[in-house]
């Protein structure tokens, strides 16, 4: 897959972009599959796997505007990595948005 591609489906600037790679190259294993494990990782993006945003954009909104939480505290930078056994929720207040918008399927 195209480095283009795949930075504008995960919504990664080139110089992330390039960082990623980097880490993924420094990593032990294959590259491509470092660099897709590390985008998958990101906050955004399991958000949007989970089914809490309709698409990566909605996704990164709700991180920014601190509606998400991370092992019980908000965090709101779309680009955390989030680990396999990390807890990922919605913040009390902010539930009620999401499900609305998710059940409506509105962006």
């Amino acid at each position: 897959m195209k480095s283009k591609k795949v930075r504008r489906i995960y919504g990664v600037l080139e110089r992330q972009f390039r960082n990623y790679y980097k880490e993924a190259a420094r990593l032990k294993g294959n590259t491509g599959e470092n660099l897709l494990a590390l985008l998958e990782g990101r906050l955004d993006n399991v958000v949007y796997r989970m089914g809490f945003g309709a698409t990566r954009a909605e996704a990164r909104q709700l991180v920014s505007h601190k509606a998400i939480m991370v092992n019980g505290r908000v965090v709101n930078i779309a680009s955390y990595q989030v680990s396999p056994n990390d807890v990922v929720s919605i913040r009390g207040e902010s539930e009620e948005a999401v499900s609305r918008e998710s059940r409506s399927g509105a962006g």
